[in-house]
């Protein structure tokens, strides 16, 4: 009777344990700095809050801008070729988050958010028009700076309504509104985004459940969002379809 008596005990022991962890460590679950990428192309250092945020740039000069705010575990870098090429009249501007690449610091949704108005605010004036683009966790950064600057389109690809709610399908049992720091809350900068928005989903989303990014696009007007479910597709393999690149196109030849 008394081993019965202490199962409770030690369940709620392991529960406020394993909710200190979580606590502890959703950074690490959240980001993965990737390494520095040596490439060819031109660079920008923008100096923020102390921190040296690195931008790598394809296409200088053109007319129309392109910031963009990749994955949690991407190097953005690496898909600077692929820019440079699908895009020639767009000057895209590649950034690393904090302690990402030649990025310093160590990433946090404050500071993140801050880099990327500081990264707009340095290019502003050097372009016609500028768009913005996130993946994944970048698409919460691209809904930030939309709901605070002017943009012309706004490009989500995997996006959520929130990182609370993303982290609340996987850790149900836990108070996540009072543990998570980083939420991301795209969903409720929604009212402030006055950017035409595309959003393209991936049919087997596993990462970002699919029905996240959906929450999100029905809360823009009709009329100023457009979706697509790409079929087949899954949250790290998007981009390799067909269906996403000619989407894509279609989007940026309307300039």
């Amino acid at each position: 009777m008394k081993l019965l008596r202490s199962i409770p005990i030690l369940l709620l022991l392991l529960y406020l344990a394993a909710g200190v962890w979580l606590y502890l460590k959703q950074r690490t679950l959240l980001y993965f700095p990737s390494p520095p990428i040596e490439t060819d192309y031109d660079t920008l250092t923008i100096h923020n809050e102390g921190e040296r945020i690195h931008v790598t740039i394809t296409n200088p000069g053109q007319p129309h801008a392109l910031l963009y705010w990749g994955g949690n575990g991407e190097a953005v870098a690496a898909g600077a070729e692929v820019f440079a090429k699908a895009l020639p009249h767009y000057s895209t501007y590649l950034v690393d988050y904090r302690g990402y690449g030649y990025s310093s610091g160590h990433p946090t949704e404050a500071g993140i958010l801050s880099d990327a108005l500081a990264v707009y605010d340095a290019i502003k004036a050097k372009h016609q028009d500028i768009s913005l683009f996130g993946r994944s966790l970048g698409t919460g950064v691209a809904c930030y700076v939309a709901a605070q600057r002017e943009a012309k389109r706004l490009i989500l690809i995997t996006p959520y309504d929130s990182i609370e709610s993303v982290a609340r399908d996987r850790y149900p049992i836990f108070p996540l509104s009072l543990l998570i720091k980083d939420k991301y809350n795209s969903l409720g900068r929604v009212p402030d985004i006055h950017a035409k928005t595309i959003i393209l989903i991936a049919e087997h989303d596993t990462v970002v459940p699919k029905k996240h990014a959906y929450r999100l696009a029905k809360a823009f007007p009709a009329t100023q969002v457009e979706v697509h479910e790409i079929p087949g597709s899954h949250h790290n393999d998007i981009a390799q379809t067909e269906a996403y690149h000619q989407i894509l196109k279609r989007v940026f030849d309307e300039r």
